[in-house]
């Protein structure tokens, strides 16, 4: 190569190394939004968002590099879902990642169009959020969180705990459980087949939560069994408290009310669910269509049981049910 035409090389090349690198610096920001039914100063809400963040960071999304994401917390009903969701849309993401029904209605109400993959929802044909589990079509997809025919173990698993339990009252709000019938028909079958009564105790106010605690407690036997609903999940503390005060056994469908106090739950797990979901972020993020992603079922249950909360009931819970048990608390 003669000297002047390698000089006139190295000089296009030199010429090239400061756009390489302001490409680098230029790459593009990509922007995510989180919409969830729990509170900000919820310790849930930074388990989920950790795990989501360092999931999409394997994946090569990394916060303030190519990557924005904005959380709207504390969607437990349907107004502040519908402001939320409106403030995000706002934002014009890329795609949202949305927790629970309550979120994902609203989502759904508002656009068909912006991505959205959506975790711990309960029968999203039935809900019509997609169109069947293989093929949603649209602009949803996700993870969903239970089967109603699930709602027989909560009944097992409390008679198995408190076997001197005659009656149980399923709690929930309709207004934010609209797949409950489903729930609660599983639960009288279960519940009959081993000899306890079931009643349903609609909830719409955390006065009426203390009101129904109350009516169970009149007679002995008497047992709780709380639906995975987003009113249910913002009230927690208030229903644990009274679950305890009044020396009821209760089963939840998380492991974060056992974690609070509560005897026993079983459930997905929702973190899990959070970093599964950085997939479909990612795959939506590098161009396919939310309706071309199959709907995933859970791959992960909690039985949680919390032997403090136990001993306090005058329980002895069988060793049977702690081999068993992902977690025990004492």
């Amino acid at each position: 190569m003669h000297r002047r035409d390698f000089v006139m090389l190295l000089g296009g090349a030199v010429a090239a190394w400061p756009l390489a690198t302001h490409a680098q610096q230029a790459e593009r920001l990509r922007r995510v939004g989180v919409l969830s039914n729990i509170l900000d100063n919820d310790p849930q809400s930074a388990r989920r968002a950790v795990a989501f963040e360092q999931a999409l960071a394997k994946l090569g999304w990394m916060v303030a590099r190519n990557l924005q994401i904005d959380y709207r917390w504390g969607a437990f009903d349907d107004d502040r879902a519908r402001v939320a969701a409106a403030e995000l849309l706002r934002l014009d993401p890329d795609v949202i990642l949305c927790s629970a029904t309550g979120p994902t209605a609203a989502l759904q109400r508002a656009t068909r169009t912006t991505p959205i993959v959506f975790a711990g929802v309960s029968e999203p044909v039935e809900q019509g959020y997609v169109s069947s589990l293989a093929r949603p079509g649209g602009n949803m997809t996700g993870f969903t969180n239970f089967e109603p025919s699930m709602a027989a173990k909560w009944v097992e698993l409390l008679k198995q705990i408190a076997p001197q339990v005659t009656h149980c009252a399923v709690v929930f709000n309709p207004a934010s459980t609209p797949i409950a019938r489903q729930f609660v028909a599983s639960i009288e079958m279960a519940a009959s087949k081993l000899g306890v009564e079931s009643t349903v105790n609609h909830v719409r106010e955390p006065a009426e939560i203390e009101a129904g605690i109350e009516k169970v407690m009149r007679d002995p036997g008497g047992c709780l069994i709380f639906l995975p609903d987003t009113f249910i999940v913002a009230n927690r503390k208030l229903i644990v408290d009274l679950a305890a005060r009044n020396k009821l056994p209760s089963i939840y469908p998380f492991g974060y009310f056992a974690a609070d106090g509560g005897l026993i739950s079983y459930g997905p797990d929702l973190v899990d669910q959070f970093r599964r979901a950085a997939s479909y972020v990612d795959r939506i993020l590098r161009g396919e269509k939310p309706g071309d992603l199959s709907v995933q079922q859970p791959t992960k249950f909690e039985l949680v049981i919390n032997l403090r909360t136990a001993k306090s009931l005058g329980l002895i819970v069988p060793p049977t049910l702690l081999a068993v048990a992902d977690e025990v608390i004492e």
